[in-house]
Protein backbone atom coordinates (compact mmCIF):
# COMPACT_ATOMS: atom_id res chain seq x y z
CA UNK A 1 0.00 0.00 0.00
CA UNK A 2 1.47 3.37 -0.95
CA UNK A 3 1.70 6.28 1.48
CA UNK A 4 -1.17 8.21 -0.11
CA UNK A 5 -3.62 5.32 0.15
CA UNK A 6 -2.42 4.54 3.67
CA UNK A 7 -2.95 8.15 4.74
CA UNK A 8 -6.49 8.02 3.39
CA UNK A 9 -7.16 4.79 5.25
CA UNK A 10 -5.84 6.17 8.52
CA UNK A 11 -7.85 9.38 8.10
CA UNK A 12 -10.95 7.27 7.46
CA UNK A 13 -10.31 5.30 10.65
CA UNK A 14 -9.79 8.51 12.60
CA UNK A 15 -13.29 9.70 11.75
CA UNK A 16 -14.67 6.56 13.42
CA UNK A 17 -13.00 7.32 16.78
CA UNK A 18 -15.52 8.61 19.35
CA UNK A 19 -14.76 12.23 20.22
CA UNK A 20 -13.84 11.47 23.81
CA UNK A 21 -10.78 10.15 25.65
CA UNK A 22 -12.97 7.78 27.66
CA UNK A 23 -13.55 5.50 24.66
CA UNK A 24 -10.86 3.74 22.62
CA UNK A 25 -11.92 1.68 19.59
CA UNK A 26 -10.52 -1.83 19.51
CA UNK A 27 -9.52 -1.56 15.85
CA UNK A 28 -6.62 0.66 16.95
CA UNK A 29 -4.94 -2.52 18.27
CA UNK A 30 -5.80 -4.58 15.19
CA UNK A 31 -5.46 -2.58 11.96
CA UNK A 32 -2.37 -3.07 9.76
CA UNK A 33 -2.69 0.41 8.22
CA UNK A 34 -2.68 1.94 11.70
CA UNK A 35 0.39 -0.07 12.66
CA UNK A 36 2.29 1.11 9.56
CA UNK A 37 1.20 4.70 10.09
CA UNK A 38 2.41 4.56 13.71
CA UNK A 39 5.95 3.93 12.53
CA UNK A 40 5.91 7.18 10.53
CA UNK A 41 3.67 9.40 12.66
CA UNK A 42 4.62 8.26 16.14
CA UNK A 43 8.05 6.64 16.36
CA UNK A 44 9.57 8.49 13.38
CA UNK A 45 7.51 11.60 14.09
CA UNK A 46 7.93 14.53 16.53
CA UNK A 47 8.64 12.44 19.63
CA UNK A 48 11.68 11.44 21.67
CA UNK A 49 12.47 7.71 21.68
CA UNK A 50 14.60 6.15 24.41
CA UNK A 51 17.72 4.57 22.89
CA UNK A 52 20.12 3.53 25.67
CA UNK A 53 21.96 4.67 28.78
CA UNK A 54 24.93 7.03 28.63
CA UNK A 55 26.77 4.60 30.88
CA UNK A 56 26.47 1.90 28.21
CA UNK A 57 28.52 4.00 25.77
CA UNK A 58 30.82 5.72 28.25
CA UNK A 59 34.13 5.47 26.32
CA UNK A 60 35.12 6.81 22.92
CA UNK A 61 34.19 4.21 20.30
CA UNK A 62 31.56 2.48 22.46
CA UNK A 63 28.36 1.67 20.62
CA UNK A 64 25.02 -0.06 21.08
CA UNK A 65 22.48 -1.36 18.61
CA UNK A 66 18.90 -0.48 19.43
CA UNK A 67 15.63 0.52 17.77
CA UNK A 68 13.44 3.53 17.09
CA UNK A 69 10.09 1.79 16.76
CA UNK A 70 10.79 -0.74 14.03
CA UNK A 71 13.87 1.08 12.72
CA UNK A 72 17.24 -0.46 13.66
CA UNK A 73 19.58 2.20 15.06
CA UNK A 74 23.22 2.49 16.10
CA UNK A 75 24.20 4.77 19.00
CA UNK A 76 27.92 5.57 19.34
CA UNK A 77 30.27 7.91 21.18
CA UNK A 78 32.76 9.63 18.86
CA UNK A 79 36.23 11.01 19.60
CA UNK A 80 34.74 14.46 20.34
CA UNK A 81 32.96 12.88 23.31
CA UNK A 82 29.54 13.45 21.78
CA UNK A 83 26.87 10.78 21.25
CA UNK A 84 25.53 10.16 17.75
CA UNK A 85 22.74 7.92 16.47
CA UNK A 86 21.93 6.80 12.96
CA UNK A 87 19.83 4.28 11.10
CA UNK A 88 21.44 0.84 11.05
CA UNK A 89 21.04 0.46 7.28
CA UNK A 90 23.72 0.46 4.62
CA UNK A 91 22.77 2.91 1.86
CA UNK A 92 24.09 0.51 -0.77
CA UNK A 93 21.74 -2.47 -0.56
CA UNK A 94 20.05 -2.00 2.79
CA UNK A 95 21.88 -4.53 4.95
CA UNK A 96 22.49 -3.92 8.64
CA UNK A 97 25.72 -2.01 9.12
CA UNK A 98 26.25 -3.24 12.69
CA UNK A 99 25.41 -6.81 13.69
CA UNK A 100 26.58 -6.79 17.32
CA UNK A 101 24.47 -5.62 20.25
CA UNK A 102 27.34 -3.61 21.70
CA UNK A 103 31.09 -3.09 21.44
CA UNK A 104 33.83 -0.60 20.68
CA UNK A 105 34.81 0.38 17.16
CA UNK A 106 36.89 2.88 15.21
CA UNK A 107 34.35 2.71 12.38
CA UNK A 108 31.63 0.39 11.05
CA UNK A 109 31.84 -1.75 7.92
CA UNK A 110 28.86 -3.44 6.29
CA UNK A 111 29.60 -7.17 6.00
CA UNK A 112 27.76 -7.46 2.67
CA UNK A 113 29.89 -5.24 0.40
CA UNK A 114 32.32 -3.59 2.86
CA UNK A 115 30.98 -0.05 2.66
CA UNK A 116 32.41 1.83 5.66
CA UNK A 117 30.80 4.40 7.96
CA UNK A 118 32.26 6.53 10.74
CA UNK A 119 30.89 6.71 14.27
CA UNK A 120 28.57 9.56 13.26
CA UNK A 121 26.99 7.45 10.51
CA UNK A 122 28.64 9.20 7.56
CA UNK A 123 29.71 7.12 4.57
CA UNK A 124 33.54 7.16 4.43
CA UNK A 125 34.59 4.29 2.22
CA UNK A 126 33.36 2.17 -0.70
CA UNK A 127 35.09 -1.07 -1.65
CA UNK A 128 36.61 -0.78 -5.15
CA UNK A 129 35.15 2.69 -5.54
CA UNK A 130 37.53 3.34 -8.47
CA UNK A 131 37.12 -0.13 -9.96
CA UNK A 132 39.74 -2.82 -10.56
CA UNK A 133 42.56 -2.45 -13.06
CA UNK A 134 41.00 0.73 -14.34
CA UNK A 135 37.63 -0.87 -15.04
CA UNK A 136 34.29 -0.59 -13.29
CA UNK A 137 33.78 1.21 -10.03
CA UNK A 138 31.37 3.92 -9.05
CA UNK A 139 30.42 6.66 -11.54
CA UNK A 140 32.66 9.70 -11.82
CA UNK A 141 31.52 12.40 -9.44
CA UNK A 142 29.78 10.03 -7.02
CA UNK A 143 29.65 12.02 -3.77
CA UNK A 144 29.74 9.96 -0.58
CA UNK A 145 28.68 13.00 1.49
CA UNK A 146 25.28 12.92 -0.23
CA UNK A 147 24.63 9.31 0.70
CA UNK A 148 24.18 7.95 4.19
CA UNK A 149 21.68 6.42 6.61
CA UNK A 150 19.20 8.67 8.32
CA UNK A 151 20.67 10.47 11.34
CA UNK A 152 18.85 11.19 14.57
CA UNK A 153 18.81 14.18 16.83
CA UNK A 154 20.23 13.07 20.17
CA UNK A 155 19.68 14.56 23.61
CA UNK A 156 20.43 13.18 27.07
CA UNK A 157 18.81 13.70 30.44
CA UNK A 158 19.81 12.12 33.77
CA UNK A 159 21.98 9.55 32.01
CA UNK A 160 19.28 8.51 29.52
CA UNK A 161 19.88 8.84 25.76
CA UNK A 162 16.90 9.75 23.57
CA UNK A 163 16.74 10.15 19.80
CA UNK A 164 14.35 11.66 17.29
CA UNK A 165 14.11 11.88 13.50
CA UNK A 166 12.08 15.07 13.78
CA UNK A 167 13.34 18.65 13.59
CA UNK A 168 10.02 19.81 15.02
CA UNK A 169 10.02 18.06 18.39
CA UNK A 170 10.86 20.48 21.23
CA UNK A 171 13.99 20.02 23.36
CA UNK A 172 13.91 16.85 25.44
CA UNK A 173 13.44 18.42 28.87
CA UNK A 174 10.61 20.60 27.58
CA UNK A 175 9.08 17.55 25.90
CA UNK A 176 9.11 15.54 29.15
CA UNK A 177 7.73 18.39 31.24
CA UNK A 178 8.93 19.91 34.49
CA UNK A 179 6.90 17.76 36.90
CA UNK A 180 7.67 14.41 35.28
CA UNK A 181 11.32 15.44 34.89
CA UNK A 182 11.52 16.07 38.64
CA UNK A 183 10.22 12.54 39.28
CA UNK A 184 12.85 11.18 36.91
CA UNK A 185 15.60 13.10 38.68
CA UNK A 186 14.38 11.74 42.01
CA UNK A 187 15.43 8.22 40.97
CA UNK A 188 18.38 8.96 38.65
CA UNK A 189 20.30 11.55 40.64
CA UNK A 190 23.34 9.24 40.95
CA UNK A 191 25.45 7.56 38.23
CA UNK A 192 23.93 4.22 37.28
CA UNK A 193 25.46 0.80 36.64
CA UNK A 194 23.82 -1.94 34.57
CA UNK A 195 23.34 -5.06 36.70
CA UNK A 196 21.17 -7.12 34.33
CA UNK A 197 19.11 -7.08 31.16
CA UNK A 198 16.72 -9.23 29.15
CA UNK A 199 14.03 -9.01 26.46
CA UNK A 200 10.47 -10.15 27.10
CA UNK A 201 8.21 -11.08 24.18
CA UNK A 202 4.62 -9.90 24.64
CA UNK A 203 1.72 -11.44 22.63
CA UNK A 204 -0.11 -8.17 22.13
CA UNK A 205 -0.11 -4.77 20.45
CA UNK A 206 2.47 -2.35 21.88
CA UNK A 207 -0.19 0.14 22.99
CA UNK A 208 -1.71 -2.37 25.40
CA UNK A 209 1.53 -2.43 27.36
CA UNK A 210 2.00 1.34 27.32
CA UNK A 211 -1.55 1.67 28.66
CA UNK A 212 -0.79 -0.91 31.32
CA UNK A 213 2.18 0.95 32.80
CA UNK A 214 0.00 4.06 33.13
CA UNK A 215 -2.88 2.10 34.68
CA UNK A 216 -2.93 2.57 38.47
CA UNK A 217 -6.31 0.83 38.64
CA UNK A 218 -5.11 -2.71 37.91
CA UNK A 219 -1.96 -2.80 40.05
CA UNK A 220 -3.56 -3.87 43.32
CA UNK A 221 -6.22 -6.02 41.64
CA UNK A 222 -4.25 -8.06 39.11
CA UNK A 223 -1.08 -8.30 41.20
CA UNK A 224 -1.70 -10.44 44.25
CA UNK A 225 1.87 -9.78 45.42
CA UNK A 226 1.44 -6.01 45.51
CA UNK A 227 -1.67 -6.05 47.67
CA UNK A 228 -0.83 -9.01 49.88
CA UNK A 229 2.46 -7.46 51.00
CA UNK A 230 1.40 -3.80 51.01
CA UNK A 231 3.70 -2.65 48.23
CA UNK A 232 0.98 -0.66 46.50
CA UNK A 233 -2.76 -0.34 47.04
CA UNK A 234 -5.20 2.33 45.97
CA UNK A 235 -5.88 3.29 49.60
CA UNK A 236 -2.24 4.24 50.16
CA UNK A 237 -1.08 7.81 49.83
CA UNK A 238 0.23 8.96 46.47
CA UNK A 239 -0.95 10.41 43.22
CA UNK A 240 -0.49 10.70 39.47
CA UNK A 241 1.41 13.39 37.58
CA UNK A 242 0.55 13.80 33.88
CA UNK A 243 2.36 16.14 31.49
CA UNK A 244 0.49 18.81 29.54
CA UNK A 245 0.73 16.69 26.38
CA UNK A 246 -0.76 13.74 28.24
CA UNK A 247 1.93 11.40 27.00
CA UNK A 248 4.29 11.45 29.99
CA UNK A 249 3.38 10.47 33.51
CA UNK A 250 4.61 9.41 36.94
CA UNK A 251 2.65 7.66 39.64
CA UNK A 252 3.80 6.94 43.18
CA UNK A 253 2.58 5.19 46.32
CA UNK A 254 3.78 5.69 49.88
CA UNK A 255 5.28 2.86 51.94
CA UNK A 256 3.50 2.00 55.16
CA UNK A 257 5.61 0.43 57.88
CA UNK A 258 2.76 -1.80 59.02
CA UNK A 259 0.42 -3.36 56.48
CA UNK A 260 -3.07 -2.22 57.53
CA UNK A 261 -6.22 -4.31 57.58
CA UNK A 262 -7.09 -3.14 54.05
CA UNK A 263 -10.79 -2.50 54.71
CA UNK A 264 -11.21 -1.07 51.22
CA UNK A 265 -10.34 -4.49 49.79
CA UNK A 266 -11.87 -6.79 52.42
CA UNK A 267 -14.89 -8.84 51.42
CA UNK A 268 -14.75 -7.77 47.78
CA UNK A 269 -13.77 -11.19 46.43
CA UNK A 270 -10.69 -9.78 44.72
CA UNK A 271 -8.06 -12.21 43.53
CA UNK A 272 -5.47 -10.03 45.24
CA UNK A 273 -7.00 -10.89 48.66
CA UNK A 274 -6.18 -14.60 48.53
CA UNK A 275 -5.02 -15.25 52.08
CA UNK A 276 -3.09 -18.52 51.64
CA UNK A 277 -0.33 -16.84 49.66
CA UNK A 278 2.96 -16.89 51.60
CA UNK A 279 6.67 -16.30 50.97
CA UNK A 280 9.15 -18.94 52.03
CA UNK A 281 11.85 -16.24 52.04
CA UNK A 282 10.25 -12.91 53.03
CA UNK A 283 13.61 -11.13 52.87
CA UNK A 284 12.68 -10.01 49.35
CA UNK A 285 10.51 -7.43 51.13
CA UNK A 286 13.41 -5.97 53.11
CA UNK A 287 13.81 -2.41 51.88
CA UNK A 288 16.47 0.24 52.34
CA UNK A 289 15.14 3.80 52.32
CA UNK A 290 17.40 5.49 49.76
CA UNK A 291 15.29 8.30 48.29
CA UNK A 292 14.27 10.05 51.50
CA UNK A 293 10.55 10.28 50.81
CA UNK A 294 8.96 6.92 51.73
CA UNK A 295 7.85 6.33 48.15
CA UNK A 296 7.92 2.56 47.77
CA UNK A 297 6.82 2.44 44.15
CA UNK A 298 7.15 4.91 41.31
CA UNK A 299 6.36 4.16 37.67
CA UNK A 300 7.23 6.84 35.10
CA UNK A 301 6.70 6.90 31.35
CA UNK A 302 7.73 9.07 28.41
CA UNK A 303 5.67 8.84 25.21
CA UNK A 304 5.81 6.69 23.21
CA UNK A 305 7.78 3.79 24.69
CA UNK A 306 9.99 4.55 27.70
CA UNK A 307 9.39 3.40 31.28
CA UNK A 308 11.40 4.04 34.45
CA UNK A 309 10.49 1.99 37.49
CA UNK A 310 11.39 2.07 41.16
CA UNK A 311 9.78 -0.76 43.10
CA UNK A 312 11.31 -0.63 46.57
CA UNK A 313 15.05 -0.89 45.75
CA UNK A 314 14.57 -2.48 42.34
CA UNK A 315 15.27 0.17 39.67
CA UNK A 316 14.96 -0.54 35.95
CA UNK A 317 14.29 1.07 32.61
CA UNK A 318 12.03 -0.52 30.02
CA UNK A 319 11.93 0.06 26.27
CA UNK A 320 8.68 -0.82 24.46
CA UNK A 321 9.24 -1.89 20.83
CA UNK A 322 6.47 -2.83 18.39
CA UNK A 323 7.19 -5.96 16.34
CA UNK A 324 3.85 -6.49 14.59
CA UNK A 325 0.22 -5.63 15.15
CA UNK A 326 0.01 -8.37 17.77
CA UNK A 327 3.60 -8.67 19.05
CA UNK A 328 5.81 -6.44 21.18
CA UNK A 329 9.34 -6.70 22.55
CA UNK A 330 9.96 -5.29 26.00
CA UNK A 331 13.63 -4.60 26.75
CA UNK A 332 14.43 -4.47 30.48
CA UNK A 333 17.63 -3.06 31.96
CA UNK A 334 18.14 -3.46 35.71
CA UNK A 335 20.08 -0.65 37.36
CA UNK A 336 22.25 -0.21 40.41
CA UNK A 337 24.06 2.94 41.44
CA UNK A 338 27.75 3.71 41.72
CA UNK A 339 28.69 3.38 45.36
CA UNK A 340 26.18 0.62 46.14
CA UNK A 341 27.38 -1.56 48.98
CA UNK A 342 27.51 -5.34 48.42
CA UNK A 343 24.49 -5.59 50.71
CA UNK A 344 22.50 -3.08 48.64
CA UNK A 345 23.44 -4.79 45.39
CA UNK A 346 22.20 -8.10 46.84
CA UNK A 347 18.90 -6.43 47.80
CA UNK A 348 18.46 -5.01 44.28
CA UNK A 349 19.12 -8.38 42.65
CA UNK A 350 16.80 -10.21 45.03
CA UNK A 351 14.00 -7.71 44.45
CA UNK A 352 14.51 -8.08 40.69
CA UNK A 353 12.59 -11.33 41.13
CA UNK A 354 9.45 -9.20 41.34
CA UNK A 355 9.63 -8.17 37.70
CA UNK A 356 10.26 -9.79 34.32
CA UNK A 357 8.65 -12.73 32.46
CA UNK A 358 8.49 -14.90 35.60
CA UNK A 359 8.40 -12.11 38.18
CA UNK A 360 6.07 -12.18 41.16
CA UNK A 361 4.44 -9.07 39.70
CA UNK A 362 5.08 -8.54 36.01
CA UNK A 363 4.55 -12.14 34.94
CA UNK A 364 0.89 -11.11 35.08
CA UNK A 365 1.49 -7.95 33.04
CA UNK A 366 3.16 -10.09 30.39
CA UNK A 367 0.08 -12.29 30.12
CA UNK A 368 -2.84 -9.91 30.50
CA UNK A 369 -2.16 -8.00 27.25
CA UNK A 370 -2.51 -11.29 25.40
CA UNK A 371 -5.81 -11.89 27.17
CA UNK A 372 -7.06 -8.54 25.85
CA UNK A 373 -5.73 -9.16 22.33
CA UNK A 374 -7.58 -12.47 22.22
CA UNK A 375 -10.68 -11.08 23.88
CA UNK A 376 -11.19 -8.34 21.27
CA UNK A 377 -10.60 -10.60 18.27
CA UNK A 378 -14.11 -10.02 16.88
CA UNK A 379 -14.84 -6.68 18.58
CA UNK A 380 -13.04 -4.30 16.23
CA UNK A 381 -16.07 -2.01 15.90
CA UNK A 382 -16.57 -1.74 19.65
CA UNK A 383 -14.80 0.44 22.24
CA UNK A 384 -13.05 0.04 25.56
CA UNK A 385 -14.29 2.16 28.45
CA UNK A 386 -11.83 4.36 30.37
CA UNK A 387 -13.95 6.40 32.80
CA UNK A 388 -12.41 5.70 36.22
CA UNK A 389 -11.88 9.10 37.84
CA UNK A 390 -13.92 10.90 35.19
CA UNK A 391 -12.75 12.36 31.88
CA UNK A 392 -9.66 14.22 33.04
CA UNK A 393 -6.31 13.56 31.32
CA UNK A 394 -4.30 15.63 33.80
CA UNK A 395 -2.68 15.15 37.20
CA UNK A 396 -4.55 13.88 40.26
CA UNK A 397 -3.66 13.63 43.96
CA UNK A 398 -5.16 10.12 44.17
CA UNK A 399 -4.69 6.91 42.17
CA UNK A 400 -8.20 5.50 41.77
CA UNK A 401 -8.22 7.03 38.31
CA UNK A 402 -7.39 6.30 34.69
CA UNK A 403 -6.27 9.87 34.01
CA UNK A 404 -2.79 8.84 32.79
CA UNK A 405 -4.27 6.22 30.45
CA UNK A 406 -6.46 8.93 28.96
CA UNK A 407 -3.34 11.09 28.78
CA UNK A 408 -1.62 8.47 26.65
CA UNK A 409 -4.51 8.49 24.19
CA UNK A 410 -4.50 12.28 24.14
CA UNK A 411 -0.86 12.23 23.01
CA UNK A 412 -1.42 9.31 20.65
CA UNK A 413 -4.37 10.94 18.89
CA UNK A 414 -2.37 14.14 18.44
CA UNK A 415 0.56 12.24 16.96
CA UNK A 416 -1.63 10.21 14.63
CA UNK A 417 -3.82 13.12 13.56
CA UNK A 418 -7.03 11.48 14.81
Amino acid sequence: MNDRVETQDVARLGTRWPQTLTRVPYWVYQDEAVYRAEQQRVFEGPVWNFLCLEQEIAAVGDFRSTFLGGMPVVVARDSDGEIYAFENRCVHRGALIVLEDEGNAKDFQCVYHAWTYDRQGSLKGIAFKDGVNGKGGMPQGFCMEKHGPRKLRVECVHGLVFGSLSDEVPPLEEYIGEEVLAKMERVLRRPVEVIGRFTQALPNNWKMYTENVRDTYHASLLHLFFTKFGITRLDQGGGVVVSESGGNHATASIVEKVIPRQEAYAGQGFRSQETEFRLRDPSILDTHEEFGDNIGLQILSVFPGFVLQQIRNCVAVRQVLPRSVTATDLNWTYLGFAGDTPEMRKVRLKQANMIGPAGYVSMEDGAVGGFVQRGIATAGELDSLIELGGENAGSENFRATECSVRGFWKAYRAAMGF
